[in-house]
């Protein structure tokens, strides 16, 4: 009676299989058939018609290519149902709160939670190059306001002081000290130097200038056209420039 019952026991376990497969093998039917259904139009059947009108019917369990394709695992035919997908945002309640915090009586020194978060993230990985003394300057520029950035020979050389002092050059960036094509140059406060900057590094340092000179305006009351939330997507919107250009995307002239 024992090994009747495990007979039994085994028969319906292998029925109970095969009955799956089955209704995998149905499944992968009917979302091929809803694949044709949606990619065709009445306008644009996916079958010629015979003359006379007449479509062609197939009876039975032939399949077609496309219900073949989802049995074997393939999603080139299912590719044509796309996803719709949209841009979507939502503030983090930990940022937006120090961001209003900050607001509320707005300052420029790093060690407030707004901006220290800011600087650890974004600030100082942006600013960050082989040449370490000289991106010190150039962070120490940016937070005074006395960087400038000037395409190269964009004035001539009669007017360049005979004390400058130029770094890098047209082919050799002074900040990472490789050999690329520099097309701008830096000057950093009253100094007579000249720095020369690959494109790189150019879209990190504007990128950094760009965040400060929107948190100026905000903290001298210039931005008067925009509310609480419409100013801390704009700052998000400058951190996210400031991390793409830290992992190296850059939007260069030509």
């Amino acid at each position: 009676m024992v090994r009747e019952a495990n007979v039994k026991q085994a028969t319906a376990e292998k029925q109970l299989k095969e009955a799956q497969g089955k209704i995998d093998v149905l499944q992968a039917e009917v979302a091929a058939l809803k694949t044709l259904v949606l990619s065709s139009s009445p306008t644009s059947p996916t079958q010629e018609p015979l003359p006379g009108g007449k479509t062609p019917f197939k009876r039975g369990h032939t399949r077609n290519k496309s219900t073949s394709s989802a049995m074997s695992g393939s999603h080139q035919d299912l590719s044509v149902i796309q996803p719709i997908v949209k841009d979507c945002k939502e503030a983090d309640l930990s940022l937006y709160n120090e961001f209003r915090s900050w607001k509320d009586d707005p300052t420029m020194d790093r060690s407030c939670p707004f901006l220290d978060k800011i600087y650890q993230e974004d600030i100082f990985p942006c600013l960050t190059f082989s040449k370490s003394e000289l991106a010190s300057a150039v962070l120490e520029a940016v937070e005074n306001n006395t960087l400038s950035i000037e395409p190269v020979g964009l004035q001539p050389i009669r007017f360049v002081k005979a004390s400058a002092v130029e770094c890098g050059g047209p082919k050799k960036c002074a900040l990472t000290g490789q050999s690329k094509p520099c097309k701008h140059r830096i000057k950093l406060g009253d100094s007579s130097n000249y720095y020369y900057i690959s494109p790189f590094c150019r879209y990190r340092i504007t990128s950094v200038c760009n965040f400060f000179t929107y948190i100026r305006y905000i903290q001298q009351g210039l931005v008067k056209q925009q509310d609480v939330d419409q100013m801390f997507w704009e700052v998000m919107q400058l951190r996210k420039e400031m991390s793409l250009a830290k992992l190296g995307y850059f939007k260069e002239e030509l």
